[in-house]
């Protein structure tokens, strides 16, 4: 890695940022950072940029550690993929269509919305939803009118539980299941009665109550390390910003006179430098950002160890046939969650030999009880119920099964935690805060990612006195 933030703040009067941190959020804040106007220099402790969302190769396949979608919704992460040149390359469905089947009863339904205008987008659906009594689905639209009457700046939803809400306002077990967590553990990495019921609200009044299009669903059809890594990176050296690859930040001090003082230990991309810098960015996990962070940055530190963690397990399938021939499903009445066909995605149907080899992605969020079990159990636990969803699985050879798991891949959503997350600016002049766990608004996804980035550049480019250099608006 070469010194660029140090040279850079003696050759030109740019002012000179550091981003600490590759995942999307400190993609973005470098991006939005140096289209400022800013010298930037990214630092990514790993051998690749893209976070947790990332790609990586096993055999003839290039595997998603883990299967992320977004909603027409999203516009930090819409803005981001175009910013990257991305956006051909993750679509969006032209209307939500969801497939989704109960194991128990062997009956599909599906959630689909119309063009009709908020709520009518969804009526038909509901009206024909099989999953639930014609009773059930009379209180869900009740549920729901009230759910868009919440005023989501009121600080006490975030001290209430979504579950409790829910019975409170007549829903049942089932229309839990079979409706809101179908929808909340995807997007909120947390059942009902776990979750903030201030973050549900968002989720909910903006993917389902806001615009007919809203949840409209979009995903990547090629390997996520080709947007997120290989895409970035090409936006990134484009912009002029520096990147550290296997280069880890160990401290950041201020300095007499204003300036901000990054070690970078000697390492295997890194003869070890002291990079100074008029802005920095920590864009990287609340527990190491509680490390890096100097003392008085934050009026309370010690909240950010309050904020806590929340795992998703996904389990990798190759079959020998065609099993599934949608491109995705939910499942209910069945430990699987949702299920999606990564075949093309992966490079399998490039590979010489693979005629009519399918391979399946099974995501399972909230996957406290199956994180730490042995791939031999999850093996005998899911295949079965592969085999129960899709009768095409029965009789199919499994050529291969693996696991990916991330223990801590998002903030735990719990009632509270709104209130320990933090803005970006901090109490330190030149030092912002980003990642998809600080006060965006939004849960742990890779569109709350963006806007924190988004956010973090746009507080430092205005300390700076410099216009946004970015064209998403939403965000700051």
């Amino acid at each position: 890695m070469s010194s660029h933030a140090e040279a850079s703040a003696d050759a030109s009067p740019r002012p000179v940022a550091v981003v600490v941190g590759g995942g999307l959020a400190g993609i973005t804040a470098a991006l939005a950072l140096a289209d400022g106007g800013m010298d930037v220099t990214l630092l990514e402790g790993r051998p690749r940029l893209g976070g947790l969302a990332f790609s990586f190769k096993r055999g003839d396949l290039t595997v998603d550690n883990g299967q992320h979608v977004y909603l027409r919704c999203c516009s930090a992460y819409r803005w981001f993929l175009d910013r990257i040149d991305a956006t051909d390359l993750a679509p969006l469905q032209d209307r939500l269509d969801v497939p989704v089947l109960d194991a128990e009863r062997n009956r599909l339904g599906r959630l689909r919305r119309t063009a009709l205008p908020v709520p009518l987008h969804l009526a038909r659906s509901l009206a024909t939803y099989p999953h639930l009594s014609l009773a059930e689905r009379a209180n869900v639209g009740r549920a729901a009118l009230a759910l868009k009457g919440l005023d989501l700046a009121d600080p006490a939803l975030d001290e209430r539980d979504f579950g409790s809400w829910l019975a409170e306002h007549g829903q049942s077990e089932r229309a839990v299941e079979a409706l809101w967590d179908l929808v909340g553990v995807a997007t909120l990495n947390a059942v009902a009665g776990e979750c903030s019921l201030a973050l549900a609200a968002m989720v909910f009044k903006t993917g389902l109550l806001s615009d007919p299009g809203a949840a409209d669903i979009g995903w990547a059809r090629v390997p996520l390390g080709e947007l997120h890594d290989t895409l970035a990176r090409k936006a990134l050296d484009s912009a002029g910003v520096t990147i550290g690859l296997r280069t880890r930040a160990t401290s950041i001090s201020r300095t007499e006179n204003g300036r901000w003082v990054v070690e970078v230990p000697e390492g295997p991309d890194s003869s070890g430098q002291i990079l100074t810098a008029d802005t920095v960015v920590l864009a990287v996990p609340q527990r190491e950002t509680y490390d890096l962070l100097p003392d008085g940055a934050l009026d309370d530190r010690e909240r950010l160890l309050g904020i806590g963690t929340a795992p998703i397990l996904n389990l990798h399938v190759v079959y020998d046939r065609k099993v599934l021939k949608r491109p995705f499903f939910a499942a209910l009445g069945s430990p699987v969650q949702w299920v999606f066909d990564r075949t093309e995605s992966s490079g399998l149907t490039e590979v010489a030999g693979t005629a009519g080899v399918q391979y399946l992605a099974v995501s399972q969020s909230a996957a406290q009880d199956d994180i730490d079990e042995p791939v031999a159990a999850l093996r005998e636990r899911y295949l079965p119920e592969l085999e129960r969803l899709l009768p095409a699985a029965r009789g199919a050879r499994v050529i291969d099964f693996f696991v990916t798991r991330e223990r801590t891949a998002t903030f735990a959503p719990t009632p509270g935690t709104g209130a320990l997350r933090p803005a970006a600016r901090t109490r330190a002049p030149g030092l912002y805060l980003a990642g998809a766990w600080t006060a965006t608004g939004w849960p742990a996804t890779m569109e709350g990612a963006v806007r924190s980035g988004v956010g973090a550049a746009d507080a430092a480019l205005a300390a700076q006195g410099r216009p946004r250099g970015h064209l998403f608006r939403e965000a700051a």
